[in-house]
């Protein structure tokens, strides 16, 4: 067995946060390690089953940007405890100079900004290292390092996202990219009206098979009727599912006396996916077949029985409508999921094994939930974001991308996951104003990436029940947040001009 320490000078920097138990270790190539973390006074250790070398991710308070996941370098296991923030800073200094390098062998023009931002924060880690003797001096100077380096990342990545778009737009003046959103009911889209239409050009359309058939054999398609019907008319882009989901509360109650039996399962699953395909043939072009398919918790199945119903169900839904894009959603995309030992597959692993297969998958759809305790998705910062993408993209396949920012950490009585907002706001709270200026950010980004097709938020409205609690764009009462706005104008293309 394998541990790796990290000695912490300031033990309530952790101590005070709900996020020290989703702190993994990671290897060369991405793969999450099994590990367990014990705290003993103020060094935390990960011990694993193996004793590779690995890199830190945990969520660390920054000045300025709240509480992000940050990384350290690729480090050996000694017995000598690391200093936590000196190997944060070493982290994040190598992660924003190898971006750097690959950038600006690609042409980019790097702004003044960045590199005061980026010598600075050398010049901090520096003093860090040879004030190592004294633990709170070395630590205080880390932190500093550790602030300039993200504010370095921020700052060439903003520049990558700029120079990026000027010349997506140069060769093409309307970016191939649908902004989209979740619609609950049809009253939620009935609500905005034509302003759904003006800030959106496509919907998630909900066809869940656990909404439809909460009897056996007794069907009600009246919401999703309704919602099709609604878009079809306005010719509104449609994505309708997920058809199933795989978590463990996200099949029909009535399916549990099958759970055991692997091969009705498989049955029924593929039957409610041909007849919902079938029902909307013509009318939904772009279907999510299943989701949370890559962590699953469904009647306990382990990967290989996931991999061959998602197979095995994309199979038929491509049988029934040959033309159709086929999606499948992956929360997550990071793989912190792995360090609970559940899984031997990371996400892109799990979403490789399905192309390779050769069943019909046409594109992913990956889940930015930010803000969610137990969803894996901690604040991170734009060039973390970019690289993900850089990695999907690798995959060859059209990318969606759903998005999820909570404007309040209030209790939610209409969420339905049990999922509670995290007490770590991004950058400073999570508020109207926090969600606005996340989407100012982060969407232009996908808009940079050539891969990203679909832009989606969760869902429109808190005042119907959904997944992520107070994520909506309009609240309870029905007025439209100031993240509407801000959606509409990098669909409107108004910042990029």
């Amino acid at each position: 067995m394998g541990v790796m320490r990290f000695r912490v000078h300031d033990p309530g920097l952790l101590s005070s946060g709900t996020d020290l138990g989703q702190a993994y270790v990671s290897g060369f190539d991405g793969r999450v390690f099994p590990s367990r973390l014990e705290v003993l006074d103020d060094v935390l250790s990960f011990r694993r089953m193996n004793s590779e070398s690995g890199k830190l991710h945990i969520a660390f308070p920054v000045p300025g940007f709240g509480r992000p996941v940050l990384s350290t370098a690729t480090l050996r296991e000694q017995e000598e405890a690391y200093d936590l923030a000196l190997e944060l800073a070493r982290g994040k200094i190598c992660q924003v100079r190898n971006q750097l390098a690959a950038w600006e062998g690609l042409g980019m023009s790097v702004p003044a900004e960045f590199r005061t931002a980026h010598r600075e924060a050398h010049q901090f880690f520096a003093r860090a290292t040879t004030a190592r003797v004294d633990g709170a001096a070395s630590g205080d100077l880390s932190l500093q390092a550790i602030a300039r380096a993200c504010e370095a990342a921020d700052l060439l990545t903003r520049a990558y996202v700029a120079q990026r778009l000027a010349v997506r737009l140069r060769r093409t003046p309307q970016l191939p990219v649908s902004f989209g959103c979740g619609v609950n009911c049809s009253e939620s889209v009935s609500q905005l009206g034509d302003q759904f239409l003006h800030v959106f050009n496509a919907a998630s359309i909900p066809v869940e098979w656990k909404q439809i058939e909460t009897l056996e054999g007794e069907y009600n398609w009246g919401q999703s009727d309704a919602l099709v019907e609604w878009c079809h008319e306005r010719r509104v882009v449609m994505r309708g599912g997920p058809l199933l989901d795989l978590s463990a509360n996200g099949l029909p109650a009535w399916l549990q006396q099958w759970g055991h039996d692997f091969f009705n399962l498989q049955s029924f699953l593929c039957d409610f996916v041909e007849t919902a395909i079938s029902r909307y043939l013509g009318k939904v072009r772009i279907w999510e077949v299943s989701s949370r398919v890559n962590t699953g918790g469904a009647f306990n199945l382990n990967e290989e029985e996931r991999l061959t119903l998602v197979a095995r169900t994309l199979e038929v839904a491509r049988k029934v409508d040959e033309e159709s894009q086929l999606f499948i959603r992956v929360e997550e995309p990071w793989g912190s999921y792995q360090s609970q030992g559940q899984h031997k597959l990371s996400p892109i692993q799990f979403v490789d094994s399905l192309l390779r297969c050769g069943v019909g998958l046409t594109g992913v759809d990956l889940e930015l939930a930010v803000g969610f305790d137990d969803r894996g998705f901690g604040p991170r910062d734009l060039l973390d974001c970019s690289r993900l993408l850089d990695q999907w993209s690798m995959l060859e396949v059209p990318l969606h991308v759903t998005l999820a920012f909570p404007t309040s950490q209030a209790a939610d009585l209409h969420s339905t996951s049990g999922l509670s907002v995290s007490r770590n706001g991004w950058r400073d709270s999570f508020s109207p104003e926090s969600q606005a200026d996340w989407i100012d950010l982060y969407v232009p980004l996908l808009m940079a990436k050539q891969a990203v097709v679909g832009i989606y938020w969760n869902h429109l409205t808190d005042a119907a029940t959904h997944t992520f609690p107070n994520a909506g764009l309009m609240d309870l009462s029905g007025s439209a947040k100031i993240g509407l706005d801000a959606f509409l104008r990098h669909k409107s293309g108004r910042t990029l001009a």
